[in-house]
């Protein structure tokens, strides 16, 4: 999973919300979930780690499904 984890953000939500993040635990865990939503690769502890921090972040997951989606049908989509 880490072999594809982007080092800046594609979203303008994850953007946003990194810059509140001064930890870089938190930096790791925005990008990866970023990573995540873009890609959903079937590993299992990628899944599970997604979905803690799914569960912690609703509005910032829906901000960048939101984003992902927009960009998708417009043929937009940063990879």
């Amino acid at each position: 999973m880490d072999d594809f984890l982007q080092h800046q953000p594609v979203t303008r939500a994850v953007s946003l919300a990194l810059r509140d993040a001064h930890d870089p635990r938190v930096w790791s865990d925005l990008l990866f979930l970023e990573a995540w939503e873009m890609h959903r690769p079937a590993d299992l502890a990628a899944t599970l780690r997604a979905s803690q921090i799914r569960r912690a972040n609703p509005g910032l997951v829906a901000a960048i499904e939101r984003e992902l989606k927009a960009a998708h049908d417009t043929g937009t989509m940063k990879s």
